[in-house]
This record gives C-alpha cells, structure tokens and sequence, in this order.
C-alpha cells in the first residue's frame, strides 16, 4: 500500500505550522492514537471471529463490550487510546498488553508501516522482529 498524493494533501490541508503536524494536538500524534486503535479493533474482530457491526454467530456469548480509555506514554507524551473490551474478558491484546504503560519505539515504527507501503508479509515480519508479536494475516 503506498500513500496516494490526493491522501496526502487531504491530511496536510489542516497543517499550516509546524505544530499542526507534529505538536501534542498534531497530525502525527493523531494518526499514531488512530492506528493503534484500529490495530486494537483488528485484534478483538480476529478473538471474536466476527466484524463490527455485524452479528455475531448465534452460539457465540463472548461480544464486543465497548473500550476502556488507557494513557500510554511515548517518546512524544501521553498517547490516549481506547482498546476494545469484550463481555467475558478474556480478550488479551498483543500491541498494548494489558497492564502496559509505555509504548517505547512504537510510535515512528507504526507510522512507517503504513506509510512504506509494505505488504502483509513484510508487516507480520516487522511486527514480530520489532515487538515479538506474532499476528495472522486477517489481523493485519
């Protein structure tokens, strides 16, 4: 996947200063806060075995219960992000364990996947050499 111009300046259309993009209240921090959460999201949809907003398999008691709010703290301050719940609790995230308070070299690492344009493979393989995190390729 690579980041199409139009994409690009559709973002940057808000930065007119430095501090649009890389201030606390910044694109960057925005776009780090987003992706984690929609890794999160993936996380739970592969535990579960079903998408959000759709319906889960009738035998199915375990579903989605909301997020609970969690700071972690990166090279850039703290990061507010809501990581997704299920009713039973035995969902265990692996890009933010539970108990997790820093997210140390995350933050640029989580960025560049996204936006070298690597394919699944390349960002299973970055993921588990930089986090030891062994994911499927749904999850991805």
């Amino acid at each position: 996947m690579t980041i199409s111009e139009e994409l690009l300046d559709e973002l940057l259309k808000g930065c007119e200063r430095p501090e649009d993009l890389l201030g606390d209240a910044g694109l960057m921090k925005e776009l780090k806060i987003k992706l984690m959460e929609r890794m999160l999201g993936a996380e739970l949809t592969s535990h579960l075995g079903y998408e959000d907003g759709k319906d889960a398999p009738p035998d199915q008691t375990n579903r989605r219960n909301g997020s609970s709010a969690k700071r972690l703290k990166g090279q850039d301050g703290e990061l507010p992000i809501a990581v997704p719940r299920d009713r039973d609790g035995s969902f265990e995230p692996e890009l933010v364990k539970k108990g997790q308070t820093r997210i140390d070299g995350m933050d640029d690492k989580i960025i560049g996947l996204y936006a070298a344009g690597l394919t699944v493979r390349d960002i299973r393989a970055h993921l588990e050499d930089v986090y030891g995190l062994q994911v499927s390729p749904d999850l991805i």
